[in-house]
């Protein structure tokens, strides 16, 4: 990737946050992401080798990410190359295929969520930039084969990206639009490129990526999914979040075409990308998991990824979702917290963590909790009764 704006971070504004709760069969296939699968993802990629666009290696990448799918499962249906040619500056004539695999929506089968990242690089290996993002659809793919969404969901791994978005372009002019008429009904765009993480940082924060330029009619519901694509973070993963702007990757020619964007990129610059340093010794691959839990969690948000064994959806007796029946408030709150609770629950026990997943204060059948001892961040709160555990995120500030 290139990056041509400066990152102007802010801490994210959670407005609305009750919308977002945690669900526990999300939670569940987010946990299902493998360190062990994402190390060896990693190490495939870098034994791959130089993956320049048009190359043998390129080619022998896309036959691998294709192997990758065809042993979880998919079919030669839903596997798809999606071949483009485009003339380089001094006359050559490049060739190379995009990868897109297309899993189908059981009630908006014609309407897609795109989830994306780059396999070419053009020096080095590029276990960053992009097997990072690779091995997050990859990962994400597998434990979302046989899961019911109710939007499809299409995995595209593009080719051409270091050249100027080749690949991406062909898509988004070609297959997305032809012409002046969109073939293509895609609800969002996703895309994950160098979430590697330098080895030795503190690689505990993701950035969250929203259009604030282009084409002003997509920034706000951009802004809107970039939000929740954050909250999804906090939800299932234990990393931090900041938003930031988007920049020159994938997403791109979709942001063009005004298609809603968002996406991932590492927090703190590693600064290895487009160099020999960009291997496996140099990045974090405990960071590119815990980004992979997050992408899980919120393409299965972005998909209505079905709930089944889902136990945050109880019902009370009066037959309302216990989910909507608890109000906790104010949010952001100062020293003390309102929690109510339909009043046939007598019994339930109130725990409040930190990002880090620690506990930091314990409650037990009380509905005002002190929070005068907590300092100013972004916290759950985890409430559970004898048949249900509810978990939402609320906000200090004094």
């Amino acid at each position: 990737m290139k990056k041509i704006a400066v990152f102007l971070f802010t801490s994210l504004v959670l407005q609305n946050i009750g919308a977002q709760n945690l669900i526990q069969a999300y939670k569940t296939r987010a946990d299902m992401v493998s360190q062990t699968n994402i190390t060896n993802y990693l190490t495939d990629f870098e034994n791959l080798g130089v993956k320049t666009t048009g190359s043998l290696v390129n080619t022998n990448t896309l036959n691998w990410l294709k192997t990758k799918y065809t042993s979880y499962g998919y079919t030669a249906s839903q596997i798809e190359e999606d071949p483009f040619t485009y003339t380089t500056f001094n006359g050559n004539s490049i060739s190379s295929k995009n990868l897109v695999i297309t899993k189908i929506g059981t009630v908006y089968p014609d309407k897609f969520v795109i989830i994306c990242g780059h396999y070419d690089t053009i020096v080095g290996p590029g276990v960053s930039d992009n097997g990072s993002g690779t091995s997050i659809l990859l990962e994400a793919a597998r434990i979302l084969k046989d899961v019911p969404t109710e939007y499809s969901i299409k995995f595209i791994h593009f080719s051409g990206e270091e050249q100027g978005l080749k690949g991406s372009y062909h898509y988004a002019d070609n297959i997305a639009y032809q012409g002046i008429t969109r073939k293509l009904d895609i609800k969002l765009v996703l895309n994950i490129d160098q979430v590697g993480g330098q080895l030795g940082n503190n690689n505990n924060t993701i950035t969250c990526e929203k259009d604030i330029s282009g084409m002003s009619g997509n920034n706000a519901a951009s802004a809107a999914v970039t939000q929740e694509l954050a909250v999804c973070t906090g939800l299932y993963s234990p990393l931090q979040t900041f938003t930031s702007n988007a920049y020159n990757s994938d997403y791109i020619p979709f942001e063009q075409k005004g298609y809603t964007i968002t996406g991932f990129y590492e927090y703190i610059r590693s600064e290895n990308e487009h160099s020999t340093n960009d291997t496996f010794a140099n990045i974090d691959p405990v960071y590119v998991f815990n980004v992979g839990k997050a992408a899980v969690g919120a393409l299965q948000h972005f998909a209505v990824a079905s709930t089944a064994n889902n136990t945050l959806g109880a019902q009370d007796t009066t037959g309302q979702r216990l989910s909507e029946t608890v109000n906790i408030y104010p949010n952001p709150a100062k020293n003390l917290l309102t929690v109510e609770l339909p009043q046939n629950i007598k019994q339930f026990n109130i725990e409040i963590s930190d990002m880090t997943g620690n506990t930091v204060l314990r409650s037990e059948n009380q509905h005002k909790i002190d929070t005068t001892p907590l300092i100013n961040g972004t916290y759950m709160i985890s409430i559970k009764t004898a048949k249900d555990h509810i978990i939402k995120k609320m906000i200090i500030e004094k």
